[in-house]
């Protein structure tokens, strides 16, 4: 399969999922999302979970493409804008429906062995590059020496998975989570309580706003 074909493909299949979610979708739906046809997504793929367990890579694939880089002269700058990209939805207009659809597929997950597969391995992406900004932290003294890399990557991505389950399940915006993991990385994990001017962008309001 091209790279053209396969960004057609997986783009139809995120605005099909926004618009019908999980239990709904049909391949036809995803193919008139597309400019190929039912017959083409046939071909590629064996049918609905087939091509829903590709999706699932290709989000991981685009999310690390995303977030190869990340902007910041400290590990806390880096750990603060990596934690709005993980909670800053990339397309705002579909954000609730797409979370929808996301949910839907990770309550599949304990009964589809591929679906967990898939997701395990995005939780392990996150876990590891969280890790690596805390050890880059520890490494430089910016964070208290008593905080552990693995630990503190665990429970983030755990709040962020909360968060998005959340806003998914009963529409509460992940907003104020972000402002007070903010104030967890600058109160909590670095070694002089200070946020120093590191809090990521978009939010520099005072932390004490997230109980809004």
């Amino acid at each position: 399969m091209t790279d053209e074909t396969t960004d057609d493909l997986m783009e139809a299949t995120y605005r099909a999922l926004c618009k019908h979610g999980y239990a709904e979708l049909t391949m036809q739906d995803i193919a008139a999302e597309s400019t190929k046809t039912k017959g083409t997504l046939h071909y590629h793929f064996e049918g609905k979970q087939d091509l829903l367990e590709s999706f699932l890579e290709y989000l991981l694939d685009q999310f690390e493409a995303r977030t190869e880089t990340v902007p910041g002269e400290t590990a806390a700058q880096r750990l603060h804008e990596y934690i709005d990209e993980l909670l800053t939805p990339s397309d705002e207009e579909s954000a609730e429906e797409f979370r929808t659809a996301i949910l839907e597929i990770k309550a599949q997950s304990p009964y589809n062995e591929a679906y967990r597969a898939r997701l395990r391995e995005f939780d392990h992406t996150l876990r590891d590059r969280i890790a690596g900004f805390v050890a880059d932290g520890l490494e430089t003294g910016e964070f208290r020496a008593d905080v552990d890399p693995e630990e503190t990557a665990d429970f983030l991505v755990t709040i962020f998975n909360g968060a998005e389950t959340r806003a998914a399940a009963v529409d509460r915006s992940p907003e104020c989570t972000k402002r007070y993991v903010h104030a967890y990385i600058d109160d909590t994990l670095r070694a002089d309580g200070s946020n120093g001017g590191d809090v990521g962008s978009g939010d520099s309001d005072d932390a004490t706003e997230a109980g809004e």
